[in-house]
């Protein structure tokens, strides 16, 4: 749900990073962090646990535009994909207006990718979200791993929602800003079909 500052004439989205642990989610918002212009974003915070981190940082894009004289700033977050990290998922997901799935390719992980996909939908209807109306976008990270399961198998186990999806190799930058734009796209889309 967009935050509206009508002082500043801003729109505040806010995009999640869901996936299971150590997926590349962290990875992708240090490269979207490190690519966008200095004047263009916050801070880059992170809040350490004992595993994973859960990064945070928002940003103007240059090429989205206004939306009816309103700027518009994305505030990218990664969840932690560990369910003992349950309590933080909740705050993060409170708000929340796109979700970019970073799915881990490779075989041995398959079991971990349908597992947070459920977590995302109980988490999502928890908020009064439905995972087929929200922006969804998948991401199948780790292409260049030789156990990388084809793509059409990891469409076919997780993208039940005809959402779009990308591959990715995080790492090098690979379908990171792809991914990113797309989900931008239709939390765009959305905001323009509604009342502003």
């Amino acid at each position: 749900m967009s935050f509206i500052n009508y002082n500043a004439k801003e729109v505040h989205c806010k995009v999640v990073y869901w996936g299971p642990s150590l997926g590349g989610k962290t990875t992708n918002l240090q490269w979207v962090y490190h690519k966008t212009h200095a004047q263009d974003k916050s801070e880059l915070f992170e809040l350490p646990t004992d595993v994973e981190r859960t990064l945070f940082f928002d940003f103007l894009p240059l090429d989205v535009g206004k939306i009816r004289d309103y700027t518009t700033r994305f505030h990218l977050y990664s969840v932690p994909g560990q369910v003992v990290y349950d309590a933080s998922r909740k705050l993060i997901m409170k708000g929340l207006d796109g979700v970019v799935f970073v799915a881990d390719s490779q075989a041995e992980r398959m079991e971990e990718n349908l597992q947070s996909l459920e977590n995302l939908k109980v988490s999502l209807e928890q908020h009064g979200y439905d995972i087929k109306e929200i922006p969804l976008v998948f991401q199948y990270n780790k292409r260049d791993l030789p156990n990388a399961l084809p793509v059409a198998e990891l469409r076919k186990s997780l993208n039940h929602f005809n959402a779009p999806d990308f591959e990715s190799t995080a790492a090098e930058g690979t379908g990171v800003i792809e991914s990113l734009n797309s989900v931008s796209k239709s939390i765009i889309n959305v905001l323009k079909g509604g009342n502003l």
